[in-house]
Parts: structure tokens; C-alpha cells; sequence
């Protein structure tokens, strides 16, 4: 996380914060209100995510009454660049620490799969079980397939599903993370599979979403529905 970012957040959240204390609550009807009121919602969710949890409302609330009113303020620039260093270091050491710990339970809880009946493990390190057979065709790195998906964490946590919104997608094989392209082609269509990907063929140490911590284990439980066929799509056209 950047200063200037981290600098913009607090900045965001402060213009919620200067209006009320934390005692006091505060009317949500207009627009303006109800944009302000989620402007710090979801700024105040970023920065918890980035350990930012301990502000202190009141002194916010002194910095914007200061900067509004044109009083000196009451902490020289350089004392303020060293807060916000502290504070960027601090986040920086609890992503690293989480990235961790998240490597060694991911690790933890492959090798504890590796050894339940049905599932397999791939030269890459992929896990997989099938949970449905069937007789159809396989896709090729080339191909776009239609499929329905449920994307969880190792505790359940589901973070992304066709499933849920009702509607299954069309993707390119070789256009997705490295579990599914491998996954993908060891199906037939008609087929479910559930898929236990390593981080290191998932994120890895890149998290994609706050939905997702870094060095994540993913569950999938996937099922291939169709391969397109280029000549009827462009027959169609």
C-alpha cells in the first residue's frame, strides 16, 4: 500500500467522520447524505482490511476542523509523513505475516487432502475428484468452454459462483488461472469435478480481491457444460 494511498483513504474517511462523533448519529436521506454515508462504509471496510482499525474519529475530526477553520495545525508535516510511514509499515507487516500464514495452512491442508479416497494429485501439484462422469468431449487449450462454478476458500467461504447468479459463463481454456486451464482439459463435457488448486497455480502471492488472501488455497466445484464450436458461432453471426 502506497502513502499517497493510504493518506487518501484516511482523507475520505475523515470527510464522513468530521461531521458527527461516534455517539451521534446522523440522517441519511438525501443523496448526498447516503453517497457520504457509503463512501465511508467502504473506505472504513478497506482500511480494516488493511489494519487500519484503530483510528481515532475525534482526531480525524480535529484535522478537518482545523484544515476548514485555517488554524495552525497542530502536528509539523514531517511528524505527520513519519505517522503515516508507521502506519504503512505496520499494514505491510500484517499482509506479510497473514501471506504466511496462509502459505503454511494452504500447504497444511493439501497434504491432509492429498490422502482422501478419490482425489489425485497431478505432477503440477492440482488436486481434483470427479464428482460426476460422463462420456463427452474434451476441450482443447484452443477452445471456449461453458461452464457452472463455485469458488471457495479452504474454510467454505464461498468468494465467487455462476451458481449462485443463476447463470453459467463462456471462457477461453487457455484464458484462465493455470488449475483451471490444467483442470479443464482433464474433463469431458457433462462432467463435475471439484478442484483443489495450490496458490502457486491460482494468485499466488498476488491477492485478486480482499475476497481472497494472498497465497490462497481455492476449492472449486466445477462443472463443464458444453464446448463451443467456432463454425455454428460464426454461422450464427
Amino acid at each position: 500500500m502506497k502513502q499517497h494511498r493510504l493518506a487518501a483513504a484516511v482523507a475520505l474517511v475523515s470527510l464522513v467522520l468530521a461531521g458527527c462523533d461516534s455517539q451521534t448519529s446522523v440522517e441519511l436521506k438525501t443523496p448526498a447524505q447516503k453517497a457520504s454515508y457509503g463512501i465511508g462504509l467502504n473506505m472504513g471496510k478497506s482500511l480494516a482490511q488493511e489494519g487500519m482499525d484503530d483510528l481515532d474519529s475525534k482526531a480525524v475530526a480535529q484535522g478537518i476542523e482545523d484544515a476548514v477553520g485555517k488554524k495552525e495545525q497542530k502536528l509539523k508535516d514531517e511528524e505527520l509523513v513519519e505517522a503515516f510511514a508507521a502506519l504503512q509499515k505496520r499494514a505491510e507487516e500484517r499482509m506479510a505475516k497473514m501471506s504466511e500464514e496462509s502459505a503454511a495452512a494452504g500447504k497444511k491442508f493439501l497434504e491432509e487432502n492429498a490422502k482422501k479416497a478419490g482425489v489425485v494429485t497431478t505432477a503440477s501439484g492440482l488436486q481434483y475428484e470427479v464428482v460426476k462422469k460422463a462420456d463427452g468431449a474434451q476441450p482443447k487449450p484452443t477452445d471456449v468452454v461453458t461452464v457452472h462454478y463455485t469458488g471457495k476458500l479452504t474454510n467454505g467461504t464461498v468468494f465467487d459462483s455462476s451458481v449462485e447468479r443463476g447463470s453459467p459463463i463462456d471462457l477461453p481454456v487457455s484464458g484462465v488461472i493455470p488449475g483451471w486451464v490444467e483442470g479443464l482439459q482433464l474433463m469431458h463435457v457433462g462432467e463435475k469435478y471439484k478442484l483443489y488448486i495450490p496458490s502457486e497455480l491460482a494468485y499466488g502471492a498476488q491477492s485478486p480481491s480482499p475476497a481472497i488472501p494472498a497465497n490462497s488455497v481455492l476449492v472449486f466445484d466445477l462443472e463443464l457444460l458444453g464446448i463451443k464450436d467456432p463454425a455454428k458461432e460464426d454461422a450464427a453471426k
